[in-house]
């Protein structure tokens, strides 16, 4: 089989046709949005035959599969490294934590879009619930160690508080902190934003010596 190398914006010249194919679907995502374009349009714009991307995928679908999980494993090893294992405070690498979630929808609009925007279930792969599991223990693991610093008798469920740490974050980075023209004006930063409402719900918790 021969690839034409004029078909698409980037022409297939490095031989590895499966990333090709990602590349494609991450430029078009960027200008058009995970529905915004076909199997077929992905293959021209990766510089191949419309028959070439079924040797790595079933469908557009499966790309998009793939480009997700791609985006939540490098989401997940943000988020770890702005973790930290909780050093050297909690709440201090709590909001690191929050600045990589914003960073990651800023920097990374085509994977963030792909991941939360495409439709694609988590269950539509092994490796897509993996990878997105492991972004989300991050949070949770963030969750658990703060809400050790509360009385026994006041400490609300850990999976309850990453959830709704969660919702506030990929709210503010949906709206406002994304990198695309989905972004909306905001007379504050998203993470002056991120931080105040995160120090809001702690403390409406009853947790001691935030902030």
């Amino acid at each position: 089989m021969s690839w034409s190398r004029d078909r698409g914006p980037r022409g297939y010249h490095h031989g590895n046709l499966k990333e090709a194919l990602i590349q494609a679907a991450l430029d078009l995502i960027a200008q058009k949005g995970p529905a915004g374009f076909t199997f077929a349009e992905a293959a021209r714009w990766a510089g191949v035959s419309p028959a070439a991307p079924y040797r790595h995928f079933r469908d557009r679908d499966d790309l998009l599969v793939d480009v997700a999980r791609r985006g939540f494993d490098l989401f997940a090893q943000a988020l770890l490294r702005a973790w930290d294992d909780g050093r050297p405070e909690a709440f201090a690498a709590f909001e690191r934590v929050g600045r990589a979630y914003l960073e990651f929808a800023r920097t990374e609009p085509a994977y963030y879009s792909a991941m939360f925007e495409a439709g694609i279930p988590l269950d539509a792969s092994p490796e897509l619930r993996e990878a997105g599991d492991s972004a989300f223990t991050v949070l949770r693991s963030a969750a658990e160690k703060l809400i050790a610093r509360a009385p026994p008798d006041r400490r609300p469920p850990a999976l309850m508080m990453a959830l709704h740490i969660w919702s506030l974050a990929h709210g503010i980075a949906s709206l406002f902190g994304r990198g695309d023209a989905g972004r909306r004006a905001l007379p504050m930063s998203p993470e002056e934003l991120l931080e105040a409402g995160v120090l809001v719900y702690l403390r409406g918790l009853g947790l001691p010596d935030v902030g």
